[in-house]
């Protein structure tokens, strides 16, 4: 109870930001430290929401695009990253809108599979990727899927 009323009283780590009406964004201090996910963050804008992901090997390696559930982020695949990028493969592993270091809507209106299935479509455009392996969890492996067959001259 002491440790959650002092997370409180430090600035930007108690409660995501609302960044426009009905939109939030958990504050990146509330990512670090986590044992064993010491992976650079990047930002792609989909849909008008900034979409985390995580682009780590070799650039030119075989993609392997990871794709979470709910209700876990990219920190789920921590472990495996570092496997697959020591084999030579490029790991990306996206947070879906709504988890992780992505922007969360507000609106349970957002949270379609369409929805979903469209901004990851989009970031898979967006990172030109070719030639991918997809893996998913949960939620991931039905949004994945339908992304994999609706472009599978992306995989």
């Amino acid at each position: 109870m002491l440790i959650l009323a002092a997370a409180a009283l430090v600035p930007g780590t108690a409660t995501a930001q609302e960044i426009r009406p009905g939109v939030y964004r958990t504050p990146d201090a509330r990512f670090e430290n986590l044992p064993g996910y010491d992976f650079a963050p990047h930002y792609e804008d989909i849909q008008g929401y900034r979409v985390h992901y995580l682009d780590e090997g070799p650039a030119d390696g075989q993609p392997i695009l990871l794709l979470h559930g709910e209700p876990t982020w990219s920190y789920l695949y921590r472990k495996m990253i570092p496997v697959l990028t020591a084999a030579g493969y490029r790991t990306i592993v996206p947070d879906l809108i709504g988890f992780g270091r992505s922007d969360k809507p507000a609106s349970m209106d957002v949270h379609t599979y369409e929805f979903h299935v469209e901004a990851i479509t989009d970031l898979v455009e967006a990172l030109n990727l070719r030639d991918a392996t997809f893996f998913g969890q949960d939620w991931g492996g039905l949004i994945g899927l339908r992304v994999v067959a609706e472009n599978e001259e992306r995989f």
